[in-house]
């Protein structure tokens, strides 16, 4: 019998209100794939990749994670999932290491408090082990919010906007620790506003507007073809 997909999606609808975020839209992906998600602001696309981590449960539709369907009775099916989003998930009263190794423990990983200086480190961010979130620039807290997110080696790895308040030395940290993370056995997800930041990892792209898939493809050479097709898109 067949694998079943690492990830998929399947009609996935979501309202707020009057505004429907998500319009029907699927998604499948494989190892080995990596999918960068474009879209102008209010396109879906954050609520997408929340919908995808279990944290927001579609009006319609459904995900599942090699074949396991997230519902909230269920949470051992979001433990391959990793997850970078706009909150880093970290709490103010822990300390970084204390964060992490809380962390670990949720999601069974062995040793878990080696494994969290080892992520930390992997950030850069060793000599802050004992600081709190709150102590961080913008900057560090991404970076320890990734370092969150990898803990647990996660099969599927969903990250919006990455590079939000990074640097031009921990962008390309981020983006030389990307490529080391695009293994046969992983998927990513990568919500951004520029497709430059990750394109030569990419494997797909997709472009959100207005809560549906604009464009859905694999990622083609040109880069600046690209743009030019994008810009069309959003404006439609």
């Amino acid at each position: 019998m067949a694998e079943p997909p690492l990830l998929e999606a399947r009609g996935l609808t979501r309202s707020y209100g009057a505004v429907r975020a998500l319009r029907g839209v699927d998604l499948t992906l494989a190892p080995g794939d990596v999918l960068l998600v474009l879209g102008p602001n209010g396109a879906g696309k954050s609520t997408l990749l929340r919908t995808l981590a279990g944290l927001l449960r579609p009006q319609a539709g459904t995900v599942a994670v090699r074949g396991r369907t997230l519902s909230g009775d269920d949470p051992d099916a979001r433990r391959p999932i990793g997850l970078l989003s706009h909150q880093s998930l970290l709490y103010d009263e822990l300390s970084l290491l204390e964060n992490l190794v809380l962390a670990g423990r949720l999601y069974d990983v062995p040793e878990p408090e080696h494994h969290a200086r080892a992520a930390l480190a992997a950030q850069g961010l060793s000599d802050r082990a004992g600081d709190r979130p709150r102590q961080l620039s913008r900057g560090m807290l991404q970076r320890a919010a990734i370092a969150r997110a990898l803990l647990h080696q996660p099969a599927l790895l969903l990250l919006d906007e990455p590079f939000t308040g990074l640097d031009a030395v921990a962008g390309d940290r981020l983006r030389a620790l990307l490529t080391t993370l695009h293994e046969p056995s992983r998927a990513m997800v990568i919500v951004t506003h520029h497709a430059g930041e990750a394109w030569d990892i990419a494997t797909r792209v997709g472009v959100l507007v207005s809560g549906r898939w604009a464009l859905q493809a694999p990622r083609p050479d040109d880069l600046r073809a690209f743009h030019l097709t994008y810009q069309e898109l959003a404006r439609a």
